[in-house]
């Protein structure tokens, strides 16, 4: 059953307090001593699926709201939230910061009719809308979520969403599971399971394995 939404607390506000830059003066309060008013409307749309028209005229008006959503999406401000709460909450529950192993798999999802952007079929599973590759550790944490059309093979998406997140993880993963059609992808073009990118913050040792 799905939690009825509730507004971030005051301390859950101050977690995220440091992502933001509240420097330049808004009309709107942004997370400050308060649960700011425009990250709550964002986690109420979010959970709610309204349409950003159809926010609320007690709200501020929706192209304000979609202003700091897409800000926020673009420079990876939601990325290094995230990130940054799953470091947290690994390491209250008595693990390393970042993890060791990871899983990887994906799921389609249907669309509304009049959604066209990143749309396409799947005729394996006859679904008409977009394949959602996720990354997640061993305790279900979400680490990365892509978005592409569903026709899209896993591999290639697969590919992308590693190494988008080895930057960010560092040199303590090593291993990656996931199903057959997406590892035979990855062992295909690296057969040897070396890393899939080379730099500073990758490790030497990735392996992608069978589930």
């Amino acid at each position: 059953m799905t939690k009825q939404w509730k507004p971030l607390t005051d301390p859950q506000g101050a977690a995220i307090l440091p992502f933001f830059n509240l420097k330049r003066k808004r009309k709107y309060e942004l997370p400050h001593r308060r649960t700011g008013l425009i990250v709550d409307i964002i986690l109420w749309l979010l959970h709610t699926g309204c349409q950003w028209r159809n926010l609320s005229p007690d709200w501020p008006h929706w192209q304000l709201v979609y202003y700091y959503f897409d800000q926020w999406k673009g420079d990876g401000t939601f990325e290094q939230i995230n990130a940054m709460l799953n470091q947290m909450d690994r390491q209250r529950a008595r693990r390393e910061a970042c993890p060791f192993v990871l899983y990887i798999d994906s799921q389609n999802i249907k669309l509304h009719p009049l959604i066209w952007q990143d749309r396409g079929f799947d005729r394996h599973k006859c679904i008409n809308g977009r394949k959602r590759p996720l990354i997640v550790d061993t305790q279900g944490r979400i680490w990365l979520v892509g978005v592409h059309a569903a026709q899209q093979d896993d591999g290639p998406a697969a590919m992308a969403s590693v190494g988008d997140l080895l930057w960010r993880i560092g040199e303590r993963l090593e291993k990656v599971y996931g199903d057959q059609v997406t590892m035979a992808f990855l062992l295909g073009h690296y057969p040897n399971g070396v890393s899939i990118l080379s730099g500073p913050h990758v490790p030497k040792r990735l392996r992608v394995l069978f589930l």
